[in-house]
């Protein structure tokens, strides 16, 4: 069955409500939270695909999104980057539907309009986006999420999550007009960001997916694996173990933590405070070592 781009696996199933978890790489990915959560609880939940864009090579170069080569058994096989689409029925909850977006280079109207389409072909209640980025805050306090509501429901789940409202202006993605049209067609929206320290670069980053996986069991009862935490406590004892290593972010760590504590405080409408330019240089100069991989 076709939706917009899109191709469905027959027969669709009956979902309750369903709420829309998205993500979208590389954009909004940093140090692969998103991607963490939607494949941990699509095997968790034990989520089968739904369906997947007919023809990516409408909307994606494959020059920046390589196609991969892999072995099934003794066949070669090459796997082509698209954007997927799976579900998880629950019992007594909302059906959840996993969006894997990927970040379009041509068509971009169509993908988005392909997208909406789905949505309400799917009767999708909700939208929410997940995020991570870099920021100027420290490993050392609760990390910071920023998000966004549009919808009386969605609102108030917003309030009730405690995320901080961004004031960013700037480049964005496209795949923002998702969230902005959407509740034309009857679909409320969420957006949660977590802001990561910029001086870390992790492959899997585990406390920014515990921060993220706080809200969304306590919004959308998602389960959290407790694995999970023992990973977020390994991977801060071995960052704190690298930060007395390294001089440079021993003496700027007071001031992001005191930054922190501004930020954290601000009244809704005022302007979020900001590294000075000496400071930011520094964070800079930091990120470039050993520090990277932790």
């Amino acid at each position: 069955m076709r939706i917009g781009a899109f191709e469905l696996n027959e027969p669709i199933p009956e979902l309750k409500d369903p709420y829309v978890l998205a993500i979208l790489r590389p954009w909004i990915d940093v140090n692969n939270v998103g991607t963490l959560i939607l494949n941990g609880l699509e095997r968790d939940l034990g989520a089968k695909e739904l369906g997947r864009l007919a023809r990516p090579g409408n909307f994606f170069d494959f020059t920046r999104y390589r196609p991969t080569l892999y072995y099934e058994g003794d066949v070669r096989r090459i796997r082509i980057p698209n954007t997927t689409l799976s579900y998880a029925k629950r019992q007594d909850e909302n059906d959840l539907l996993f969006l894997h977006l990927l970040e379009p280079h041509s068509l971009s109207e169509v993908y988005v309009d392909s997208v909406l389409r789905l949505l309400r072909g799917l009767k999708v209640k909700r939208y929410i986006l997940l995020g991570s980025m870099y920021d100027a805050v420290p490993h050392t306090r609760p990390l910071i999420v920023y998000g966004g509501a549009t919808g009386k429901e969605a609102e108030r789940d917003l309030r009730k999550s405690k995320a901080q409202p961004s004031d960013y202006q700037g480049p964005t993605t496209i795949t923002l007009l998702i969230t902005q049209r959407a509740p034309d067609l009857g679909v409320e929206t969420n957006w949660f960001i977590v802001s990561l320290p910029q001086y870390i670069t992790l492959e899997e980053d585990y406390p920014g997916k515990m921060r993220l996986m706080e809200i969304l069991n306590l919004l959308y009862n998602v389960p959290i694996n407790k694995k999970d935490f023992e990973r977020a406590a390994e991977q801060l004892s071995l960052i704190n173990q690298r930060v007395e290593k390294t001089p440079e972010l021993k003496k700027i760590l007071p001031q992001l933590e005191a930054l922190y504590e501004l930020r954290i405080k601000r009244k809704e409408g005022e302007v979020t405070p900001k590294l000075s330019p000496d400071l930011e240089a520094l964070l800079w100069k930091i990120m470039g070592k050993d520090l990277e991989k932790a």
